[in-house]
């Protein structure tokens, strides 16, 4: 037999360890992991020269942009961020313009989509206006539904717990994901309609009104909404340490439900924004030390299931405004979220299984991506390579992003990816987009194998 490619003197993460092996790579499949000696004969050998070889990563909160904000990002350039990043799947969030909402603007993203991406991606949907909708959401493919507590975005009314709770019912039926922004959108048009009214419009009244308190009263609601439905809901970008200890609370009488965290809330806090001014400014915000140590804890414990870059691109100068409430909110983040998470583990602050968990194993479990998430016989041959030991600084400059300005700009790292395959075919090269859009596939989600698992 001739394969299509073989990878060889290879350091690869295989079910908790690093062994030196060969990979073979047939019809965009992993065919067979062993010593070159039992490798097949291959159209093509890649050398590695002892690269670090990981599961193909999975970043699922992603705004890729497209359609009526193709300003700030498209689909090739945020999957050309994926891949230098070495994300090889990415799942994009609905607030889009159009809002991704019915199953018309669906169809519309994943036509526009396909001829562009150059990794992966499923796709989210928000609510739509007719709940009887959702079936046929699920049916043409959603990985999940995103549901935004901080605003109106979508068709379900964010105030109406018994509308909430029959379209969580409805969800439960068909079991795909619901990830959730937690934060109270009531508690926060109260304070920063008070704070307008003064002329209060820095970065310390932005806090102000996105307080911790919004967000413990959201996650509250929710899993009161949620009790007795036997729905998953995944929270997206935990900030405090009292949101997630109420999420602990959860999980001891629902074991569907899981959380993620940014490395943004991990790596930067409230006191960066007297450094970087509004550039920081996110929903939701970046908090104080106590905070950040608990969100570290809470990944050391397992409390914590995803990293989830939160990908928000846009335009320097909606970044940089003089008036606070005209900021828009959110950092690009796909091309720094591997280097970040591997210097924590240079500086023993995790483990290299830990992360692989974090951005590979346990996105794929929750989403359903059964052919994802490890390098195993039979997955999609997704391969994140990475020169684990090289040391560099970050040059948000090169972003391949149309996004490039970052808060670790300059920021020493460790672990570069160097090379990203994307269904059997080498997609990033050594700073390089070596191939044309239309390599990644449109995920779909596999909502009875999430529920099975």
């Amino acid at each position: 037999m001739i394969v299509d490619s073989v990878l060889i003197n290879a350091k690869a993460y295989f079910k908790g360890q690093i062994v030196d092996c060969c990979i073979a790579v047939e019809e965009g499949k992993i065919h067979k992991l062993g010593k070159e000696t039992q490798m097949p004969n291959a159209d093509e050998k890649l050398d590695l020269h002892n690269l670090l070889v990981l599961p193909g990563l999975i970043d699922e909160h992603v705004h890729l942009r497209d359609e009526g904000k193709a300003y700030k990002e498209d689909f090739f350039s945020g999957t050309s961020a994926a891949a230098a990043g070495g994300f090889t799947t990415v799942l994009d969030m609905p607030n889009n313009e159009p809002v991704t909402m019915s199953v018309d603007s669906f169809r519309n993203r994943l036509q526009i989509a396909k001829r562009k991406i150059l990794v992966n991606v499923g796709f989210y949907s928000a609510f739509p206006k007719t709940l009887s909708e959702i079936n046929s959401l699920v049916t043409e493919g959603v990985v999940g539904f995103k549901f935004f507590m901080n605003s109106p975005i979508g068709g379900l009314d964010i105030d109406d717990d018994l509308a909430i709770n029959e379209a969580f019912k409805i969800v439960s039926e068909l079991k795909v994901p619901i990830a959730v922004h937690a934060e109270d959108r009531a508690l926060i048009s109260a304070k920063e309609n008070k704070l307008k009214k003064v002329n209060k419009n820095t970065c310390a009244d932005y806090l102000n009104a996105h307080t911790e308190d919004a967000e413990l009263i959201s996650i509250k609601r929710l899993l009161k909404i949620a009790n007795g439905v036997d729905v998953k809901l995944h929270f997206c970008h935990i900030t405090s340490k009292e949101g997630l200890g109420a999420i602990e609370e959860g999980k001891e009488v629902n074991n569907n439900l899981t959380c993620e965290v940014t490395p943004n809330h991990l790596f930067l806090s409230a006191d960066d924004l007297r450094l970087y001014g509004s550039l920081l400014i996110m929903a939701p915000p970046l908090r104080g030390s106590v905070h950040t140590r608990a969100l570290w804890q809470g990944l050391e414990t397992g409390l914590i299931d995803t990293i989830g870059s939160d990908h928000a691109p846009h335009m320097l100068s909606e970044k940089i405004r003089s008036n606070i409430w005209d900021v828009n909110v959110g950092v690009p983040g796909l091309e720094t979220t591997l280097p970040l998470m591997l210097t924590s583990v240079h500086k023993n602050q995790l483990s290299l299984n830990q992360v692989v968990c974090l951005l590979a194993e346990k996105p794929a479990k929750i989403f359903g991506l059964t052919d994802r998430g490890s390098l195993e016989k039979g997955k999609n041959a997704d391969i994140t390579i990475v020169d684990y030991k090289q040391q560099f600084k970050i040059d948000a400059s090169k972003f391949k992003s149309k996004a490039r300005f970052s808060p670790y700009d300059k920021w020493d790292v460790y672990g570069k990816p160097v090379k990203t395959i994307i269904n059997g075919v080498l997609v990033f090269d050594q700073g390089n987009i070596v191939s044309k859009g239309g390599v990644g596939e449109i995920v779909r989600g596999s909502p009875l194998e999430v529920h099975s698992r």
